[in-house]
């Protein structure tokens, strides 16, 4: 029987949901205490009852505190806001005089800046070029900083751009909403949702607190490449080709400022795991079979 404990997700998206049912498909035997934006609740997950509360900006339920501090394990997945890390700056005291022995801050790519198409790793300097980049490193040195004050077994999961079951090229491309963006030499990573649970899952026995991981798929590549390979795939015309100064959205624009290829090495080697979709030739053909 695997051992009982208590988890701690500070947001419930969708990376800590497939966490959660990875967990419950493996029979872990574990309490579940989650935050939202909302409101405190009782609610019901994969037949699994847990407790949901309100926690937005610096304002939570009280009751929280008594959870956060009987919990063994914390995942969190909020990001930065109002230019800090909202859960280590509202419970800094409790993460101090710690009794956890799991802490898992989800960070992303972004902090390595633009690289030109060359491959980063986690011993390469970061240099975010956005506002997002530059707060998800300064939390990720927050938290580091956790670590070596007060021993705090936290470890940093710099994950690439996330797709799913839920949210993938092929919804896109079917809702008339994907463009071909034009641009040379533009590079980037990805990660299935369920190779990140999957990770998470083995890191609460194969871990070393103060470490950083890439979680990234095998094979970076361009949005064209992308695109062309989701329209073959559901047979239908290539999305339509536009220049990067017409694309409409800032958060997108931002995005194709940075070109970089994620190396994964470390994360393979050290959790010991190979890859359930190591291209999104793998993911895409996974999704497409599920009638998406």
């Amino acid at each position: 029987m695997k051992e009982n404990f208590k988890l701690l997700c500070f947001g419930f998206g969708q990376v800590a949901k497939y966490f959660v049912k990875n967990l419950i498909k493996n029979q872990f035997k574990f309490e579940l205490i989650t935050t939202n934006t909302t409101k405190t609740q009782f609610k019901d997950f994969d037949g699994l009852k847990y407790k949901s509360y309100y926690f937005f900006n610096n304002l939570y339920d009280k009751e929280l505190l008594e959870d956060l501090r009987s919990s063994n394990k914390i995942l969190v997945s909020i990001p930065p806001k109002n230019e800090k890390d909202i859960v280590l700056e509202t419970f800094n005291q409790i993460f101090q005089k710690n009794n956890f022995d799991w802490v898992t801050y989800l960070s992303a790519t972004s902090v390595y800046g633009n690289k030109n198409g060359e491959w980063v790793n986690e011993d390469v300097n970061p240099e975010p070029t956005n506002k997002r980049g530059i707060l998800r490193l300064k939390a990720e040195n927050d938290w580091l900083k956790f670590h070596k004050l007060f021993n705090l077994p936290v470890q940093i999961f710099r994950l690439s751009g996330i797709y799913s079951l839920e949210n993938n090229i092929l919804k896109r491309l079917k809702m008339g909403d994907l463009k071909i963006i034009k641009k040379s030499n533009h590079f980037f990573s990805r990660i299935h949702v369920e190779d990140i649970a999957q990770i998470l899952t083995i890191s609460l026995k194969i871990k070393k607190p103060g470490e950083i991981f890439n979680i990234s798929d095998d094979y970076p590549c361009s949005n064209k490449e992308i695109a062309k390979y989701a329209a073959k795939i559901m047979k239908t015309n290539d999305p339509e080709e536009i220049n990067l100064e017409d694309i409409k959205s800032e958060m997108l624009k931002e995005f194709y400022k940075d070109s970089k290829k994620v190396d994964n090495k470390k994360m393979k080697f050290f959790f010991n795991y190979k890859l359930k979709y190591p291209t999104y030739k793998d993911g895409l053909k996974m999704i497409k079979d599920h009638k998406i």
